[in-house]
């Protein structure tokens, strides 16, 4: 063996003596443990007792440990004003009809497409416009006559 081996062979050693010290403090702090030393403990630790919900133990000594079922509750007086409520008649003139009255069913295509809609009116009113302009670069008028009278008939929004 060379000299590196027995050092580390010596390392080993005292590493294993640490650990196994530990293990005793920690078997000499656990109450649970098995040690001799440790049964004068373990008769002073208090385990819960069982309680037994579901389960319906055979043993006299675990009957004492048994929950009692439980027992419902009254409910005959919820029950009769539940059903005088009930009796009462509703009265129809406190309704508002036009509340219950259904949307038409288009209502929701024509919010959604107003946008577009009036951003297609916009461009259709600059087109119109640029024609009216092109027109009257070319010096018609005849055309310029007719666009006049266009849009002194043409209805405004106010109307």
């Amino acid at each position: 063996m060379t000299l590196e081996n027995m050092e580390k062979v010596g390392n080993l050693e005292e590493e294993a003596l640490k650990r196994k010290e530990r293990l005793k403090n920690l078997k000499r702090k656990n109450p649970y443990s098995n040690d001799d030393t440790n049964q004068s403990t373990e008769s002073s630790i208090v385990l819960p007792k069982p309680k037994f919900r579901s389960y319906k133990p055979q043993d006299e000594a675990l009957q004492e440990a048994k929950i009692r079922d439980a027992e419902p509750a009254v409910v005959d007086d919820e029950v009769k004003d539940l059903v005088e409520a009930g009796k009462e008649k509703v009265i129809l003139q406190d309704l508002d009809i036009s509340s219950l009255a259904p949307r038409k069913p288009d209502w929701d295509l024509k919010r959604d497409v107003a946008k577009k809609l009036e951003k297609l009116e916009r461009r259709t009113q600059k087109a119109i416009a640029e024609l009216i302009w092109e027109r009257l670069k070319e010096g018609d008028e005849d055309n310029l006559s007719a666009i006049v009278t266009m849009s002194e008939n043409k209805p405004t929004e106010d109307d």
